[in-house]
C-alpha cells in the first residue's frame, strides 16, 4: 500500500489544524497547501467534497536526504491528505515513506524513511481518535 490513513471525528476545518499542529509537534512545517477541490471548481467548474494536499518537510531531514541522495526532492515534500467523503466523514493520510522510498537504492535514504514513518505514524496518531 502506498498510504497510511485514518478517519477523524473532527471537522474538516478542525481536521487542518490538527494535523499542522502535529506536524510542528514532530519537526514539519507546510510548505505548500493545495486546496484541490477549490483548483477543480476554478479550473473545470466541478463540486467536490474538501479536498486538500499539504506538503510536509522538516528541514533537518530534508536536508539528511538531500545530502545522501541528490535527486530525492524528486520524492518531496511529504504529501499529507485531508479529504471529506460527501457523507461528511473525513480522512487523513500521507504516502507511505517506506513503500516510496523503495524507489530509492540508498541504505541512508532507507534509515531516514523509516524515521519519516515514525513521526507521520505519530502525527497520524494525535489526529486520530
Amino acid at each position: 500500500m502506498y498510504s497510511v490513513s485514518a478517519k477523524v471525528s473532527t471537522s474538516f476545518d478542525d481536521s487542518i489544524a490538527r494535523v499542522t499542529e502535529a506536524l510542528k509537534t514532530e519537526g514539519f512545517g507546510v510548505l505548500s497547501d493545495i486546496d484541490v477541490a477549490k483548483t477543480l471548481n476554478a479550473k473545470l467548474g466541478v463540486e467536490q467534497p474538501p479536498y486538500r494536499i499539504l506538503g510536509a518537510c522538516n528541514p533537518q531531514l530534508a536536508h539528511q536526504a538531500v545530502s545522501a541522495e541528490p535527486d530525492i526532492g524528486a520524492l518531496l515534500p511529504c504529501n499529507v491528505v485531508v479529504r471529506q467523503d460527501p457523507d461528511g466523514t473525513v480522512h487523513v493520510l500521507f504516502m507511505d515513506p517506506m513503500t516510496v522510498l523503495t524507489l530509492v537504492d540508498n541504505p541512508k535514504v532507507q534509515e531516514l524513511a523509516s524515521e519519516v514513518r515514525e513521526r507521520l505514524d505519530r502525527v497520524l496518531a494525535a489526529v486520530s481518535d
